[in-house]
């Protein structure tokens, strides 16, 4: 094939493009983008850079028309779906979970975002100061009932008194996690998956452990405070920061909690113009 040959092709193609073929090649580059951003750091992040390698030696047997070749990738990449699929479930399903989150997560009607940021926050400070070890899961979008059933379920208002009460040493609910879901506390004594991470640093016992996979699995944001040394920690989207101070932990709050709040006012609109609308 002559470079004339290429370049007669190369127009024709564009004589025969339409508006569909265009929104085509936009959906699909958004999808491997959000594929790259969702995996980067990941393990999954290092076999899609395989699969493209493959990608990328299949399309050149195609060109030289290497049919040995080809017929060998054939075969691996028909069984090599299986595989991937076995091996990286739980990256799968955190995938699947993310598609299927529900848009509108509203908080509590009774309790204002501020009340229960500063309530929470004081609890969560009060227990650092007196080293009493705590594991608080604030649930977003991805419903955690599963974890919940593991539990005792409250459904009681925020306080600090009441949830310093539950992670008091020796009471019957101190050992587990508290989950609090629109505002309110909804369980307390929860169990959590844990992050089996070799890597992770040894001095980070059960409650880190547990706060990295609950966040590996949904997108909630895990409060942790150490019985050991009293510094407080949060997990979010598999990832550990450590030693939050009492400005940054409001931030955190704040933003999760003012979200919601949000979420909730812009669903009431929106009923409201519908409502009006049908009137």
């Amino acid at each position: 094939m002559s470079i004339s040959d290429i370049f007669a092709a190369i127009r024709l193609g564009f004589s025969e493009f339409r508006i569909q073929d265009l929104l085509d090649i936009l959906i699909i580059a958004f999808v491997i983008f959000k594929l790259i951003q969702f995996t980067t750091n990941t393990r999954a992040y290092q076999v899609i850079k395989g699969v493209a390698v493959l990608l990328l030696v299949f399309i050149i047997c195609n060109v030289f028309n290497l049919i040995t070749l080809k017929y060998l990738l054939n075969s691996f990449i028909v069984s090599g779906i299986v595989i991937v699929a076995v091996i990286f479930q739980p990256e799968l399903r955190r995938a699947l979970e993310r598609l299927g989150r529900i848009k509108f997560n509203l908080v509590s009607r009774e309790t204002p975002s501020f009340e229960i940021v500063n309530q929470l926050s004081r609890a969560v400070e009060n227990m650092s100061r007196r080293k009493v070890g705590a594991l608080i899961v604030l649930e977003r979008n991805t419903k955690l009932g599963d974890y919940v059933n593991t539990g005792t379920v409250i459904d009681a208002e925020i306080s600090d008194a009441l949830i310093e009460n539950i992670f008091e040493p020796k009471t019957p609910l101190h050992d587990g996690a508290m989950i609090i879901r629109e505002g309110r506390i909804y369980a307390a004594a929860c169990v959590l998956p844990l992050y089996d991470d070799p890597s992770l640093a040894p001095e980070l016992g059960t409650r880190h452990r547990a706060s990295l996979g609950i966040s590996t699995v949904s997108d909630s944001i895990t409060i942790v405070v150490s019985e050991e040394t009293g510094i407080i920690s949060y997990a979010r989207d598999g990832k550990l920061v450590r030693r939050v101070d009492h400005d940054t932990l409001e931030d955190l709050l704040n933003s999760h909690f003012g979200q919601q709040e949000r979420s909730f006012a812009l669903f009431n609109r929106r009923k409201d113009a519908d409502g009006k609308t049908e009137e």
